[in-house]
C-alpha cells in the first residue's frame, strides 16, 4: 500500500512553518514556531478532503478533550485550535520529539524506566476517568515523550464519555493493545479495558514486542492476534529477566475477565509504585486530579454544546459574591470625595449676625443696670 503524499502546510498567523513530523488518516502534523510567545508547537491540521461532519466531531473532540486535560504535567499541552487561511481545521500543542513507540523498536526499555512511566500514564487515565472520559486508543504510539524527556498522554481522538460509550460504533482501533472484551465487541471501551491496554503497552515496552506477537512474522496477522488476546493466556516477562513481582501485576491487570483487573488506574498505579519500593527504586509520585475539580466545571463534548461567553459558576446570592460586594461598596466609599457643608447666602448670614449683636448688647445693658442698683 503506498503511502499518502503530506498536504501543504497552512499559513497560520503568528506561526513560521519548519518541516513536516508525520501524517495519519485524516490530517497531517508539521513542526512550526510560535512567534510571541516564541516556541515551537506541533500542529495538526485535518485535510481537506477528509472533512465530514463525523471526522470534524472527532477532530473537534480530540482539541476540547485536550484542552481540558492538559493541565495535567502527563497529559499533552494543547496551545491552540482555530481555522487555517484555507479553511482546514487545526490545533497547535506541544512539540514531543519522540514516542515510545519509536524507542520500544529499537530495544526493551529499562524495568525502572518502564515503571515510571506505568504510574505516570496511569495518573493521567485516571484524570481521565474522573473527568468522567475514556482514553480507548492507549498504546505506546500515543505515549508522547516532551521536551523534558517525561512520557505524555496523547491522541484523544476516539474518545468518548463513559455513560455513551457502549453507543458508539469504534472498536478496536489498535488490535495488540485492545482486551478481549473489546475484541469480541461487547463494548468499545471501559475503566476496566484501559487498565489492560496500559499494562499491554507496558509489557511490550519491557518485552520490545507486543503481548501475544510472535517471533514469526507470519503468525502475527490481525486475525491470529485477535484470537490469541481472546484467549488471553499471559506469557511471563521472566525470561527476559523481569522480575515475578512486574509478572504478577501485569498479569492481574491483563486478566480475561474484566471483574478480576484493578479496579481502577489508582490502584494499577498503587501496585507498580510498591513494585518500585520493593525494587529500591523510588516511587514516581502518582498524580490524579481531584473528583472535586471533575465535578467543579463540568464541560460537554457534544455536538449540540453550545461555545459562547464563559459563564460564572459562583452562585449570584453566595458568601464569596457577598465578600466581593462588600468590598466593592467599601472601595467607592473611600474614593468617593467627602461632603461640603452648604454654605448660607450673605443676607442670611449678615441678618444672624445683627441678631446675635443685638442680643449680646442687650444682656450687657441689663448687666450694668444691675451694678448701679438701677433696677
Amino acid at each position: 500500500m503506498s503511502r499518502r503524499i503530506t498536504s501543504q502546510p497552512p499559513v497560520l498567523a503568528g506561526y513560521s512553518y519548519v518541516r513536516p513530523l508525520g501524517t495519519g488518516g485524516f490530517a497531517d502534523v508539521f513542526l512550526y514556531e510560535q512567534d510571541m510567545p516564541r516556541r515551537v508547537a506541533a500542529v495538526k491540521v485535518l485535510l481537506a478532503d477528509a472533512v465530514s461532519p463525523d471526522v470534524l466531531r472527532m477532530f473537534n473532540v480530540e482539541a476540547d478533550i485536550s484542552a481540558r486535560l492538559s493541565a495535567h504535567p502527563s497529559i499533552v499541552t494543547i496551545y491552540q485550535a482555530s481555522i487555517s487561511a484555507d479553511g482546514r481545521p487545526y490545533f497547535a500543542m506541544e512539540y514531543c520529539p519522540d514516542t515510545m513507540s519509536a524507542r520500544y523498536r529499537k530495544g526493551p526499555l529499562p524495568l525502572d524506566e518502564v515503571l515510571d512511566t506505568g504510574v505516570r500514564i496511569a495518573g493521567a487515565l485516571e484524570t481521565v476517568h474522573r473527568a468522567g472520559l475514556l482514553h480507548r486508543d492507549i498504546k505506546p504510539s500515543n505515549v508522547l515523550i516532551n521536551s523534558l524527556g517525561t512520557p505524555v498522554l496523547a491522541d484523544f481522538g476516539i474518545a468518548a464519555a463513559v455513560v455513551d460509550a457502549g453507543d458508539d460504533d469504534v472498536f478496536a482501533m489498535s488490535v495488540p493493545w485492545s482486551s478481549p472484551e473489546v475484541l469480541q465487541e461487547r463494548v468499545t471501551g471501559s475503566v476496566a479495558s484501559e487498565v489492560w491496554s496500559l499494562a499491554a503497552t507496558l509489557y511490550t515496552l519491557l518485552a520490545g514486542r507486543s503481548p501475544f506477537e510472535r517471533d514469526d512474522r507470519a503468525s502475527n496477522s490481525r486475525d491470529q492476534l485477535r484470537q490469541r488476546i481472546i484467549r488471553a493466556r499471559y506469557t511471563p516477562l521472566a525470561a527476559v529477566g523481569v522480575p515475578q513481582r512486574i509478572d504478577t501485576i501485569l498479569a492481574t491487570a491483563m486478566h480475561r475477565d474484566p471483574a478480576r483487573r484493578f479496579p481502577s488506574m489508582a490502584a494499577f498505579a498503587d501496585q507498580l509504585r510498591m513494585a518500585q519500593y520493593e525494587l529500591g527504586v523510588a516511587p514516581t509520585a502518582f498524580e490524579a486530579a481531584s473528583a472535586e475539580w471533575a465535578a467543579a466545571a463540568p464541560v460537554s463534548f457534544s455536538d449540540s454544546a453550545s461555545r459562547g461567553p464563559v459563564i460564572t459558576t459562583v452562585a449570584p446570592d453566595s458568601r464569596r459574591a457577598a465578600r466581593a460586594e462588600k468590598q466593592r461598596t467599601s472601595l467607592r466609599q473611600r474614593d468617593d470625595p467627602p461632603v461640603a457643608a452648604p454654605r448660607r447666602s450673605p443676607w442670611v448670614a449678615g441678618v444672624i449676625g445683627a441678631l446675635v449683636g443685638a442680643a449680646a448688647i442687650a444682656v450687657i445693658g441689663v448687666a450694668v443696670l444691675l451694678a448701679t442698683g438701677a433696677i
